[in-house]
């Protein structure tokens, strides 16, 4: 009588988590091979987790709308058809095992930090510690003598995520509360000291601002996606400390030779020429000329990907984003690249996008210029170490140098914005890059056949 487990699934490079929608089997029921047996989501996308095997669902871990770290173990699954399982009795069975330790689960990348003394795997009661949690700590300055002393309510009495979160939250609530007599030390002169207020607190990657009583306002809770979308925001901007760079690019040829190809472009390949692939083709050139530039952080070492692959930020109906990875960009033409593009911005939006097209990113792109904006500053999605948001095409009036003088002209101009991670790439690569991008789409040929 075989028993498999069934585990969160890993749903994407930065993914460390997800939450159950819905549980497609109950206890007793079925189950084929490949067939679905709940649904799940993540900041990035909605996924469903098939049966590895053909048998019965013996064991539900967890309830629907929970959050489990990846790689936990949430259902067990008996695979001998012919054992009779009492579906009731399996229901109110024993409480269930405990989740995988979240050492196996999760991959954290370590934070330095100055403050809080060092942080072992093991603390002086023998007590053990997920690299998670310890992340969190070495984050948040907390020591282990600190850290021995939070309540665990995981197996053994290990501190949990959860656990040293809430921590953080109480600590960071009590020291915005400053007594009087720190407040407000005796004044040298009549007159009265600044007291500053202290600074909101943060949890969870979420400010919690004080509610005044104003009558014209309405409350309006996140979305799961929105929720998960603005703490990927604040640890990206807590881990890197981002540096913007701006050039401004005559794409004048390009818009011109778009122009004159686009009907017989998708006459040819049945598909729709936008300038986007345009923009991710130019990018995945200047990323081999800048291997730097393509790389993520581990520790104190850095990683150079050997593999060129773009994310594309897809705006939502909803105006969630979402960002699909068009893998080996710098191995495909400007065909493939169309296609991949255009098929990604559809699937994105009618939900159909699978896990592992939105893994493995190395660099992204995002094109603010499809809202109309001049210039963006994006944030970084990580573990990367940089993006590019490309601003929109404007006609402008434009010095062309000429053999016979300088002339005023009309063309076509757009900004091109490259954040990047201070930590690995400095302002000289960071400017040559974003450089070399304008230069490639600055020196498109006219006369390029399709």
């Amino acid at each position: 009588m075989a028993r498999i487990e069934l585990k969160m699934p890993k749903l994407g490079e930065s993914v460390i988590e997800a939450t159950i929608l819905k549980w497609t089997k109950n206890v007793g029921d079925s189950i084929k091979k490949e067939e679905t047996v709940l649904e799940i989501a993540t900041d990035k996308v909605d996924s469903e987790v098939p049966s590895p095997e053909a048998g019965r669902l013996a064991q539900v871990l967890f309830k629907e709308g929970e959050v489990i770290a990846i790689g936990t173990i949430i259902a067990v699954i008996e695979t001998d058809a012919a054992a009779a399982l009492d579906a009731p009795a399996m229901a109110s069975a024993s409480a269930p095992s405990a989740p995988v330790a979240e050492e196996d689960a999760i991959a954290v990348p370590y934070v330095p930090v100055a403050t809080g003394g060092a942080v072992s795997s093991n603390g002086e009661s023998g007590r053990f510690y997920s690299p998670l949690v310890l992340n969190i700590a070495r984050t948040e300055g907390i020591s282990m003598v600190e850290l021995e002393q939070i309540g665990g309510n995981g197996k053994e009495g290990r501190v949990t995520k959860k656990d040293i979160l809430d921590y953080v939250a109480d600590r960071s609530s009590a020291s915005a509360v400053v007594p009087v007599s720190q407040a407000v030390a005796p004044a040298a002169s009549a007159e009265a000291p600044v007291v500053r207020p202290a600074a909101p607190a943060v949890t969870g990657g979420f400010i919690q601002e004080k509610i005044f009583n104003h009558a014209n306002y309405e409350v309006v809770e996140m979305d799961r996606m929105r929720k998960m979308i603005a703490e990927s925001m604040v640890y990206s901007t807590h881990i890197s400390p981002h540096v913007t760079s701006f050039v401004e690019a005559d794409v004048t040829n390009i818009v011109l030779w778009r122009e004159k190809m686009k009907k017989d472009f998708e006459k040819k390949y049945g598909e729709k020429l936008t300038f986007t692939p345009i923009f991710v083709q130019a990018i995945a050139q200047a990323l081999r000329m800048h291997p730097r530039v393509n790389s993520s952080v581990q520790g104190t070492n850095i990683l150079v990907k050997k593999d060129v692959n773009v994310g594309i930020a897809v705006a939502l109906p909803n105006d969630n984003l979402i960002v699909p990875v068009i893998k080996n960009a710098d191995r495909l033409n400007l065909v493939g690249l169309s296609s991949a593009v255009n098929d990604f911005a559809v699937r994105a939006r009618i939900n159909k996008l699978k896990p592992d097209e939105l893994d493995g990113g190395t660099y992204t792109v995002s094109n603010v210029g499809s809202f109309g904006n001049v210039a963006g500053t994006p944030i970084i999605m990580q573990p990367q170490v940089a993006i590019m948001a490309v601003g929109a095409i404007r006609k402008m009036p434009a010095v062309i140098e000429t053999p016979t003088g300088d002339v005023i002209a009309i063309r076509h101009r757009m900004f091109l914005s490259h954040s990047y991670d201070h930590r690995v790439i400095d302002g000289a690569l960071g400017g040559r890059f974003v450089r070399t991008v304008a230069d490639i789409l600055e020196s498109w040929d006219l006369e390029a056949a399709l």
